[in-house]
């Protein structure tokens, strides 16, 4: 019997003497940082084509939120297809994206050099009225609806008007925003659009449709994205993703 046992002993050691634990995955995201997207760099973006991938993973997104990488990849092939269209002009280099599907206490403008990599701006930015509270839930075309539209725009001219210094933006998307000009949804800065609103009401104020931005960015943000450049805003809706000319690949 205690041959027995010594031998069964003999073999379990040598049986195990082959197995390793599993290492920490090298790539593996930890510590992500409070209010941040908990969004890998890379997996994402595998069946958008490396060139994609590669961009992405290159843009400094330390100072602020990580943009969520399939919102990135909808909107520079969106961005990519205004260019072949010559909507844009061939040295465009900046792209601004919305995405509407975060909450309102979020930072959830980007700006965005393409050239650089670097993140410009990354910004509260207000929805429409009718839209939703915290959340964007409802999005239209049509003009007195106080309501967000989804989709690519063209940043064009600037004025001051009502809500002060305001950049002009055209719709590309028919049927889902290109009444924005006629309906005057543009970007402008708001007071309600702050961290003390949230503070006191757990959210930013509404807009009556326009992507409003802080007052003491609206200027600089403005300044730097007039001009013929790509505004993205970005909600998961079906309908759209499916339908929208600047989105087939």
């Amino acid at each position: 019997m205690k041959r027995f046992l010594l031998a069964l002993s003999a073999t379990f050691v040598l049986s195990t003497s082959f197995y390793k634990s599993p290492e920490t995955h090298p790539n593996k995201i930890t510590n992500i940082p409070e209010n941040k997207s908990p969004v890998s760099r890379t997996s994402d973006l595998k069946s958008s084509g490396n060139s994609v991938a590669e961009i992405y993973n290159s843009i400094d997104f330390s100072s602020g939120n990580i943009l969520n990488a399939e919102v990135f990849e909808k909107a520079f092939v969106g961005f990519s297809n205004l260019k072949k269209a010559a909507k844009l002009d061939e040295s465009a280099n900046l792209l601004t994206v919305v995405d509407f599907s975060l909450s309102s206490t979020q930072k959830r403008l980007w700006v965005i050099d393409l050239n650089t990599k670097k993140v410009l701006y990354n910004s509260l930015v207000a929805h429409g009225k009718n839209t939703g509270d915290e959340f964007a839930k409802n999005f239209s075309n049509t003009e007195s609806s106080l309501q967000s539209s989804m989709g690519f725009y063209i940043t064009e001219s600037t004025y001051t008007g009502e809500n002060g210094y305001s950049l002009k933006l055209i719709g590309m998307d028919p049927g889902f925003n290109d009444n924005a000009y006629k309906r005057a949804v543009v970007m402008h800065g708001a007071d309600y659009v702050s961290e003390d609103f949230i503070k006191s009401q757990h959210r930013i104020g509404r807009s009556w449709g326009c992507p409003a931005v802080p007052r003491e960015l609206a200027q600089p943000i403005i300044n730097t994205i007039k001009g013929k450049n790509c505004l993205f805003i970005y909600f998961p809706d079906q309908d759209y993703l499916t339908s929208s000319q600047w989105l087939k690949a």
